[in-house]
């Protein structure tokens, strides 16, 4: 049980860690090397590899009927692996999109069955831990390229040399799954195009699903602009910007354990009714300018992005049997991808009409404060 998990946490680090939020990362470096310094521009890359996650969520419920969650698995580590050696030769900011994008659809189709392999190979009572442990090797991920890219840049380095150390860890993933997970069962009945048909059958998931889409839109817009927001808006340096950025990352690490298991014993809605507020109250810290407040706001954040989507899985999965949790998840992570197709691109607007990142974080505090509301129409007892 103990390498199955470690495998998945090595999984969910390349799709999600290397995939998605390394861009954030490395983004002044790549805006200033790539983008002529156009935040609008970098809001577009980051948008094209969450509008590939939404694409990719679409298929993997699509096909659910033709591919086993570890045969999804399989083929998302393909793409993201690749995904990332394009990016440490892109000529351009065009095949760049190209790497983001294959990193996105990668990371949809790693991450949507992993926490429901996960489930399986533990008792019902634990579900929320199993998912938030999983999900804490997105953690990792985040922690390991904030550092990588701080110890790079100190020593000379490029935002290339992270995308490239990252690949080869993503090469030796591949060969983990291969060798670790195994197929249980064959491959699901159909939910329908994107799996809907399977997710509106569901109680409560009319205001899951809201939630994962406020999620999706309110976390993007802090993660995709925090170290940019930091050395622009705070005058912090990059080596700094990037310490804060990887301690967020390294509570991620926790938070999906730490909220998953408190979801176990408090139920989830009650868990998400005080999580989605509590976000606010993180983002108010990072905007206040003082150091302390920014790096407790930090914590916060980042316990929060990593323990919400986990309860949110954690929710489906007690709904759920194994055959419809796959097509149910992907169908919610679709509407969680479109909100993340539009989070990106919003910011970078926003930020390049204000001169500063001030409102763009202001909104993700009012709008994750809303999804607390959301949470609050779950099912009673849930």
């Amino acid at each position: 049980m103990i390498i199955t998990f470690a495998t998945l946490m090595l999984a969910a680090g390349v799709a999600q860690g290397f995939g998605r939020f390394t861009f954030g990362v490395l983004l002044p470096q790549v805006r200033e090397d790539l983008l002529d310094g156009s935040n609008t521009l970098a809001g577009f890359l980051a948008t094209s590899n969450t509008f590939a996650y939404l694409i990719g969520a679409l298929l993997v419920g699509s096909f659910s009927a033709r591919l086993t969650p570890v045969a999804s698995v399989r083929i998302g580590l393909f793409f993201s692996v690749t995904g990332l050696g394009l990016a440490v030769i892109a000529p351009n900011a065009l095949a760049l999109t190209g790497a983001l994008i294959l990193m996105g659809l990668g990371g949809a189709a790693i991450w949507i069955p992993s926490p429901g392999i996960a489930a399986t190979v533990v008792p019902e009572r634990i579900r929320g831990l199993a998912v938030g442990l999983t999900g804490s090797g997105v953690g990792v991920g985040i922690v390991f390229s904030g550092q990588l890219n701080s110890r790079i840049t100190s020593t000379g380095g490029e935002w290339r040399d992270v995308y490239a150390i990252e690949a080869l860890i993503g090469l030796a993933a591949i060969v983990l799954v291969f060798v670790v997970l195994r197929n249980r069962g064959g491959t699901q009945p159909s939910g329908g195009f994107g799996g809907f048909a399977v997710l509106s059958e569901l109680e409560g998931w009319k205001p899951v699903t809201i939630c994962y889409f406020v999620y999706g839109f309110g976390y993007l817009l802090i993660i995709a602009f925090l170290a940019a927001r930091l050395q622009d808006d705070n005058g912090f340096a990059e080596s700094t910007a990037s310490r804060i950025f990887a301690l967020a990352g390294g509570c991620t690490i926790f938070g999906g354990v730490l909220l998953g298991r408190i979801s176990d014993r408090f139920g989830r809605r009650r868990t998400l009714m005080v999580g989605y507020p509590l976000w606010a109250v993180g983002v108010g810290l990072v905007l206040s300018g003082n150091l302390a407040a920014i790096v407790t706001g930090a914590v916060i954040l980042g316990v929060l992005f990593g323990g919400l989507p986990s309860v949110i899985a954690a929710y489906l999965i007690d709904r759920t049997d194994s055959s419809t949790y796959g097509p149910s998840y992907a169908a919610a992570t679709f509407v969680f991808g479109l909100a993340q197709v539009a989070a990106p691109q919003f910011g970078g607007l926003i930020a390049d009409w204000r001169g500063s990142f001030t409102a763009v974080f202001v909104t993700s505090a009012v709008v994750m404060a809303l999804g607390g509301v959301s949470a609050s129409r779950l099912p009673i007892g849930s």
